[in-house]
C-alpha cells in the first residue's frame, strides 16, 4: 500500500490537496461567518416575539440510549494487509459507532478496539453484485471483462459490505441468512444515525452551517439536494473538498494506473482513501478554529441585537419590500408555469410511503402492546410485566422490529421529477422520514410507560384488572400518537416540497435577479448589515412566494382526509395536562422495580451483566436451535475452517498500520501454535503402531495394574517401555451373536418344522451339538488370547489350525444328524451359523490409522482380508525408522475379549506402548 500511495502522492500532489481545502474552508468560513448573525438574529428575533407550532401531545425522551448498547457479535472482517478473513468481536455502541476488536476479551478488558467506523456517507450493502456495479463507477473508462472475478473473495455466501464513495470500503460477513438480515438491519441503523449527525440542540450553529454549505454550492453551481450531506460538519465539509478535488485526481491519476482491472481499482481505492483522511484532518481543524472564532463574538452581537432589535427589524422590512417587487414578479410567473403543475404529484410521491410508514409504525407498537397484556394475564403478575416492558422501552431503537417500517418508506420515489427538479436522489428525503419514525415510535413507547408507572404506582394491579390499565393507557397513547404523526408528517411534507421546488426556482431566477440585488445592499445601515444579508432577503422572497401554493396543497390533503392526516383547525390544547408534568421524570428501570434479578442473565439482559450496558438488539435464534455460535455476547470461535483468499498479484504491499498482523508467513503453512503443527512434531518425535489384541477380564487387570515399565521383546531386539495406556472399546456386532446363535437356529428349526417326535429329537440333536462346538470355540480363542500375550506364536498357529478341522468336523456331524429329514435347510443354517461363529482372525478388526502417518504392521495385513497366521503377522520384515523413543499400539479383534452374554457386545482393548 505504501509503493502505491507514495508513488501516486507524491509532495507536490499532497501540497496540492492541501491548498485546495485551505481554499474551500476560506470560502466556506467567509460565508459561515456571515450566516451565523443571521442565525442569531433569527433566534434572538423569536424569543423576543415568541410564536410556534402546535404543541406535542407525547412526551420525549431527553437520552433514550443511556446505558444502553445497541449490537455486539462475531463476524468475519477482510484484513486488506493479508488479503485475509479473520473473525472480529464487533461493538455497537449507543453512538452508533461500528468499533471491532481482536476477540470478546479484548472488548471486556476495555482495551482499544482494532479500529472504529463511523458510518456517515457509508452504504450497507449484501451483494456482491451491487458492490461491484458502484465500484466500477469509480474509474470511468475502465470496464471489467464480462466473467472478471471480483478482487475480494468472500469466505461464506452472506456477505456485509459498507461501501463509501471516498473513504476506506470494510467487507465482512456470517454464516446464515437469518444472522446477515439481523447484521444488515444493524448497519443500516448506524449509518441512518450517523447521517443524520447535525444536533437540533445548536440552534445557532446548525442553522448557520446549512445556510453556508447550501450558499456554497450555489455559488459553484449547484443547486438541489445534496447525498453527501452526512455527518458532522467536518464530516460534511471533507465531503465539500471532495466534491471538486476528486475528479481532478482521478482525471490526473487514473491513467497512470498499472496492472489489472481490479488491481487498479484496489489502488485507487487506496488513493482515495490517503487523500480523503488528509482532507479530513484539515476540515476538522480549521472548522473547530471558526467555531471557536464565532463564539467569541457572539456575547457582543447578541447584545447589539438586543439593544438595536427595533431598528433591524425595521430596516429589514424596509429592504424587502423593495426586492419583493423586483423578484415577485418574475417568482409568480415561473411558479405558474413550471411549479404548480407539479406540486400535487410531488406531495402524492411523498405522502404515500410515508403515511405506510407512520402506520406501520402505529401497528408495530400496537401488537407489542397486545402482546404484553397476553403475557401478563398468562404470565401473571408485575414480573413479567417488568420483563416485557424491559425490552418495549428500546423498541424505537431496534433496527430488526423497526426494519418492516423503515421498508414502507423506501419505497419512495420520484422518478420523473428528479431531472426536472434537479433532485439527485430521494434518499434524503427517505432518511429524515425515518429519523421522524424512530422518534415517533420513542416518544410512544415514553409516554405509555410513563402513564402505565404511574397507574401501577396508584394501585397495587394484578391480573385482569392489571390488563385493563394497560389497555386504558395503550388506547390513550394511540389518540395522541394519532395527532402527532398528523402534524410530523405535515411538516416534513412542507419541507420536503421547499427543499425540491425552492432550489429548481432559485436556478431560474438567478440570472435575471442577481445582477440586480448589490444596490439594495447599500440601503443597510452599516451597522445592521452584518445581521441583514441581500442573499437571504432574495431567497425568503422567493420563499414566500411558493409557501402559499405548498401550504393549499397540504390543507387539501388534510380536509379530504387522505392519508389519517387532522386539519389544521383540530388542535388538542392541554387535552391531558398533568402528562407533561411526568416528561421530567426518568426514564422507568422496570427491571430493577418490577423485573426478575434473573433475567438480567438472560441473552436479553447480558449486557447489563457482562457489558455493564443493556443490548437493544437481542440475539439470534433459529427454530429449533440454540443461539448461533457467532452470536451476541458469546464466544466466537476460530476461523480455521475459513478459506484463506489467494494472492492475486505479486508484489502488492499493503498492510494498514492498525494491523498487527505477522509478515512473511505464506496462507499455507501453519501458524507456529497451532494445533496442528504441535501434533505434527510430537508424532514425528514418537511414532506410533497400532495393534488390536483380544483380553478378557483377567488380562485387561494385567495390563492396567500389574505390568510396569521395563523391556519389551520387539521384532526381536529388546525396547524400553515407558509408557502403558489401556484403551476399551465397545464394538457391535450385526452378524455374530455369540450366545444366541444356538437358540436362534434351535427357534427357526421349530418354527419350520412339522410337530413330530422325530423331528424334535434332531432339533435336539443339532441344537446340542452346536452348543458344545460353540463352547469349544469359545474355549478355544481364550486360550488363543493367552497365548498371544504370552508370545506363543508357534502355538497359536497350531490351535488356528485345529479349530479350522473342529469346525469342519462339526459341520460334517450337523450334517449327518439332520440328513434324514429336511437336510438342506438344517444344514444351510448351521453353516451359517458356524460361519459367524468363527470368522477368519483378520477380519474383525476394525482399521486404525494414526495421525502421524504410521500404520499398524498387523492392521495392513489384516486390511487385506487374508486369514494369514499371527505370527507371519507379527514377524513383518517391516522395520521402524528410528530405534529410539517409538510408540506402540497392540490392537487385535480376532476374538472377543469380554463375553456378554446380556448385549451380545465385545470389548476390545486397545494397548499403548512407549518405547
Amino acid at each position: 500500500m505504501g509503493d502505491v500511495i507514495s508513488t501516486h502522492l507524491d509532495e507536490g500532489k499532497r501540497e496540492m490537496i492541501t491548498a485546495r481545502a485551505r481554499q474551500v474552508m476560506g470560502e466556506f468560513g467567509h460565508v459561515y461567518k456571515e450566516q451565523y448573525a443571521v442565525a442569531l438574529f433569527n433566534i434572538v428575533r423569536f424569543e423576543i416575539e415568541g410564536g410556534g407550532g402546535p404543541q406535542s401531545q407525547l412526551l420525549h425522551r431527553k437520552n433514550p440510549l443511556e446505558d444502553h448498547s445497541i449490537f455486539s457479535g462475531g463476524l468475519f472482517q477482510y484484513l486488506e494487509g493479508n488479503k485475509k478473513w479473520r473473525n472480529r468481536f464487533v461493538f455497537v455502541a449507543d453512538t452508533y459507532d461500528v468499533s471491532f476488536y481482536e476477540n470478546k476479551v479484548a472488548h471486556e478488558r476495555g482495551l482499544h478496539p482494532k479500529g472504529t467506523i463511523n458510518c456517515a456517507g457509508y452504504k450497507a450493502l449484501t451483494s456482491m453484485e451491487e458492490y461491484l456495479d458502484l465500484v466500477s463507477t469509480s474509474l470511468p473508462g475502465v470496464k471489467a471483462k464480462v466473467g472478471s472475478g471480483p478482487f475480494v473473495k468472500g469466505a461464506t455466501q452472506f456477505p456485509l459490505i459498507l461501501w463509501h464513495p471516498y473513504a476506506r470500503h470494510h467487507y465482512f460477513c456470517v454464516l446464515t441468512e437469518k444472522e446477515q438480515a439481523k447484521w444488515h438491519a444493524v448497519l443500516q441503523d448506524c449509518v441512518r444515525h450517523s447521517n443524520n449527525g447535525l444536533s437540533e440542540e445548536c440552534r445557532v450553529q446548525t442553522p448557520a452551517f446549512t445556510d453556508a454549505v447550501r450558499l456554497h454550492r450555489q455559488a459553484q453551481g449547484h443547486y438541489g439536494t445534496w447525498d453527501m450531506m452526512c455527518g458532522g460538519p467536518p464530516q460534511i465539509l471533507a465531503n465539500l473538498v471532495m466534491e471538486t478535488l476528486y475528479p481532478e485526481l482521478r482525471n490526473l491519476i487514473g491513467p497512470r494506473l498499472k496492472g489489472k482491472i481490479q488491481q487498479r481499482q484496489r489502488n485507487w481505492m487506496l488513493i482515495s482513501e490517503a487523500v480523503y483522511k488528509q482532507v479530513l484532518s484539515q476540515t476538522q481543524a480549521q472548522y473547530e478554529a471558526l467555531v471557536q472564532a464565532c463564539e467569541v463574538e457572539t456575547p457582543r452581537l447578541d447584545a447589539a441585537l438586543r439593544t438595536d432589535m427595533d431598528q433591524i427589524i425595521t430596516s429589514k422590512e424596509h429592504v424587502s419590500g423593495k426586492i419583493r417587487a423586483l423578484v415577485l414578479p418574475r417568482a409568480e410567473q415561473l411558479l405558474r408555469r413550471s411549479v404548480q403543475p407539479y406540486v400535487s404529484s410531488i406531495l402524492e410521491a411523498l405522502m404515500e410511503p410515508t403515511s405506510r410508514g407512520f402506520s406501520e409504525v402505529r401497528d408495530v407498537f400496537f401488537r407489542e402492546l397486545v402482546e404484553v397484556s397476553k403475557n401478563t394475564l398468562n404470565g401473571g403478575g408485575k414480573d413479567k410485566l417488568g420483563e416485557h416492558m424491559e425490552k418495549i422501552s428500546m423498541l424505537a431503537f431496534h433496527p430488526v422490529k423497526m426494519q418492516s417500517c423503515y421498508e414502507k418508506v423506501e419505497q419512495l420515489s420520484l422518478e420523473g421529477l428528479q431531472q426536472r427538479f434537479d433532485v439527485s436522489s430521494p434518499s434524503v428525503f427517505v432518511q429524515r422520514a425515518q429519523i421522524l419514525m424512530r422518534e415517533q415510535m420513542d416518544n410512544a413507547v415514553y409516554t405509555f410507560e410513563q402513564l402505565l408507572h404511574q397507574s401501577l404506582e396508584e394501585k397495587d394491579q394484578r391480573g385482569e384488572n392489571l390488563c385493563k390499565t394497560i389497555q386504558c393507557c395503550q388506547d390513550r397513547v394511540l389518540k395522541k400518537y394519532d395527532y402527532d404523526s398528523s402534524t410530523v408528517r405535515k411538516k416534513f411534507f412542507r419541507e420536503a416540497l421547499l427543499q425540491i421546488i425552492i432550489p429548481y426556482m432559485l436556478k431560474q431566477l438567478a440570472p435575471s435577479c442577481h445582477p440586480d440585488l448589490p444596490p439594495f445592499q447599500e440601503l443597510i445601515f452599516e451597522d445592521f448589515s452584518r445581521f441583514i444579508l441581500v442573499e437571504n432577503m432574495f431567497e425568503e422572497v422567493v420563499l414566500q412566494s411558493v409557501t402559499k401554493d405548498i401550504m393549499m396543497a397540504v390543507k387539501e390533503a388534510a380536509v379530504q382526509k387522505r392519508h389519517n392526516l387532522y386539519r389544521d383547525s383540530m388542535i388538542l390544547a392541554n387535552s391531558d395536562p398533568d402528562l407533561h408534568l411526568l416528561g421530567e421524570s426518568p426514564s422507568v428501570d422496570w427491571a430493577a422495580q418490577f423485573g426478575d434479578e434473573e433475567s438480567d442473565e438472560s441473552p436479553e439482559g447480558c449486557g447489563r451483566s457482562k457489558w455493564r450496558r443493556r443490548q437493544v438488539v437481542s440475539m439470534i435464534k433459529l427454530d429449533g436451535m440454540g443461539p448461533l455460535p457467532y452470536e451476541s455476547c458469546l464466544e466466537v470461535p476460530g476461523v480455521d475452517f475459513i478459506p484463506e483468499e489467494e494472492e492475486m498479484e505479486e508484489g502488492v504491499d499493503f498492510i494498514p498500520e492498525e494491523e498487527e498482523e505477522e509478515e512473511g508467513a505464506t496462507p499455507m503453512e501453519p501458524e507456529p501454535n497451532s494445533p496442528d503443527n504441535v501434533q505434527e512434531i510430537r508424532y514425528l518425535i514418537n511414532p506410533m503402531v497400532e495393534m488390536v489384541v483380544p483380553a478378557s477380564e483377567e488380562d485387561l487387570a494385567v495390563l492396567t495394574n500389574e505390568t510396569e515399565p521395563g523391556m519389551l521383546t520387539l521384532e526381536g531386539e529388546e525396547e524400553e517401555v515407558t509408557l502403558i495406556t489401556t484403551v476399551v472399546e465397545e464394538v457391535h456386532r450385526k452378524s455374530l451373536q455369540w450366545k444366541s446363535a444356538p437358540q436362534e437356529v434351535s427357534k427357526q428349526l421349530k418354527e419350520r418344522g412339522p410337530d413330530q417326535k422325530a423331528e424334535g429329537e434332531l432339533q435336539e440333536k443339532g441344537e446340542a451339538a452346536i452348543e458344545g462346538k460353540v463352547e469349544g470355540i469359545e474355549n478355544a480363542l481364550q486360550e488363543m488370547a493367552i497365548m498371544i500375550q504370552e508370545d506363543r506364536q508357534d502355538e497359536v498357529e497350531a490351535a488356528i489350525k485345529g479349530e479350522d478341522e473342529a469346525i469342519e468336523n462339526a459341520i460334517q456331524e450337523i450334517e449327518m444328524a439332520v440328513q434324514e429329514e429336511d437336510e438342506d435347510r438344517i444344514t444351510a443354517c448351521a453353516v451359517d451359523s458356524d460361519a459367524e461363529l468363527a470368522p477368519p482372525l483378520a477380519d474383525s478388526s476394525p482399521r486404525h490409522h494414526d495421525d502421524s502417518g504410521f500404520q499398524s504392521l498387523t492392521n495392513e495385513a489384516l486390511d487385506e482380508g487374508e486369514a494369514q497366521p499371527m505370527k507371519d503377522v507379527l514377524k513383518t520384515e517391516d522395520s521402524l525408522t528410528d530405534p529410539g523413543e517409538v510408540e506402540v499400539i497392540v490392537e487385535q479383534g480376532n476374538a472377543a475379549l469380554h463375553d456378554n452374554s446380556e448385549t451380545g457386545e465385545d470389548s476390545e482393548t486397545e494397548v499403548l506402548y512407549d518405547i
